[in-house]
């Protein structure tokens, strides 16, 4: 995550409006939207992200619902003048202000979960998500989900995952990059961004809409404690005459030519057997198998084959799959002498092997699959999985130019899956590593005993 202060100079609106790159953004074109669900990790999310957008949508007629996961109470912790508890019921209530300026006829619904916590109550906004019953059509609008804000992160991801199962649109909104990233900052996602032309009346009820929020853009008091949290210079990136979105990273999965050209002239393009991050990665994935035997393994996108002999020592049988003839060329002269591993040319999820498996291994691999594939490979492997089966997910988190999804969208999806429990996580800053069970399973020391 990005570690910045909301108090340090950030980057000037002067810069990102005379940025060369706005040629090449693409408008945002609204079409056949029949409902706007808007998310805000905190009040006043919603009116910097997307209060133009909600007023376009009310002149289109289009039904909006607001939901504030949490209530900004955490913003002035050190406030001597003003409680949690009585900071709370002031955001809730600027927020009932500031969405009337923009969309008058919007439900809002406060979750009340805990500012600054998201993360460790991802499942009760996803579960609130989920009950709208939202569908092909609705348009999901939600903080992005590398904001550099916990919150913001949790509730992209989260709004990400459920635009995903549910079919509807999906859109998100940068608050706090516009200060923390330069113009030119590789993280800044030019290549994703549309815009959305406010019309002068639309600029002037976002305006009201964000002046609203008095507890932040203005002191609680003249106690230290109490400063104004968003200044003057941040509010400018809100005034524009026109609202920023990030689009979803891609719609289709990444072709079987795309990796026979990766591979072209270069046996081991990723380094698996020479990089210390692929070697050390590779130990954590095997040492995180929750049993040392397993009757028969799957593992998705075999590549070369390195992961492949180490997974062949715990596995009675063991199928390896890969899409590119080349990286399996190389894998079947590494396990010439394992007769128990079979390896197959599939193009999964399309194509999948027959039978059942107690483990299967996706290492660096659905990430390449679109939002759909990603969702028929979940629901192929919960039906070839054992009752007693184990699912390895090992992901790559940083965005990659070019592939469907992200690594954090990956595990997310996984996570959400009802027919999977999480058993281990680990989490660092260049890559995810998760181990499933099946729902009821025990844990590894209640296996062996000793619990």
């Amino acid at each position: 995550m990005v570690s910045f202060d909301h108090r340090a100079e950030g980057t000037r609106e002067e810069s990102w409006l005379t940025a060369d790159r706005w040629g090449a953004v693409p408008a945002l074109v609204l079409t056949d939207l029949t409902r706007l669900v808007v998310v805000a990790a905190h009040p006043d999310d919603e009116s910097l992200g997307a209060g133009g957008l909600m007023a376009r949508a009310t002149a289109l007629g289009v039904p909006i619902r607001v939901v504030v996961a949490t209530n900004g109470d955490a913003s002035h912790p050190n406030s001597p003048t003003m409680t949690r508890a009585a900071l709370a019921e002031k955001r809730k209530a600027e927020v009932r202000t500031a969405v009337r300026f923009v969309a008058p006829l919007a439900e809002i619904d406060f979750l009340d979960l805990p500012d600054g916590e998201l993360a460790e109550h991802s499942e009760q906004l996803q579960a609130h998500l989920d009950g709208l019953d939202l569908a092909p059509g609705a348009l999901l609008v939600a903080p992005w989900r590398e904001d550099g804000h916990g919150d913001h992160d949790v509730a992209g991801l989260v709004s990400a995952q459920v635009a995903r199962t549910s079919g509807a649109q999906t859109l998100e909104y940068p608050v706090w990059m516009w200060h923390w990233a330069a113009v030119d900052d590789n993280a800044v996602p030019w290549d994703r961004f549309v815009t959305l032309k406010l019309g002068g009346e639309e600029v002037a009820a976002k305006s009201r809409a964000i002046e609203a929020h008095r507890s932040q853009i203005e002191p609680l008091s003249e106690a230290v404690g109490d400063e104004v949290l968003l200044g003057e210079e941040f509010q400018e990136y809100f005034r524009r005459p026109f609202e920023v979105f990030v689009t979803p990273l891609g719609s289709q999965t990444l072709a079987e030519d795309y990796f026979d050209e990766f591979y072209r002239g270069n046996d081991d393009p990723w380094g698996f057997e020479t990089r210390w991050y692929e070697i050390r990665k590779r130990a954590l994935t095997v040492a995180s198998l929750p049993r040392p035997l397993f009757a028969s393994g799957l593992e998705i996108g075999c590549s070369i084959g390195v992961l492949t002999a180490e997974l062949a020592g715990r596995c009675a049988h063991l199928v390896a799959t890969d899409i590119a003839e080349q990286p399996l060329s190389r894998a079947r002269a590494r396990l010439i002498d394992q007769a128990h591993v079979r390896l197959e040319r599939l193009d999964m999820p399309r194509q999948w092997p027959e039978g059942t498996f107690d483990l299967v291994v996706l290492s660096e691999v659905a990430y390449y699959w679109s939002a759909d594939d990603l969702s028929s490979a979940i629901a192929l492997i919960d039906e070839c999985l054992t009752a007693d089966g184990v699912v390895v997910a090992c992901h790559w988190r940083h965005p990659v130019d070019g592939y469907p999804e992200r690594g954090d969208d990956v595990h997310a999806a996984l996570r959400a899956h009802r027919g999977l429990r999480l058993l281990s996580s680990h989490v660092e800053e260049d890559f995810l590593l998760d181990v499933f069970v099946r729902p009821g399973a025990r844990s590894v020391a209640s296996e062996n005993g000793l619990v």
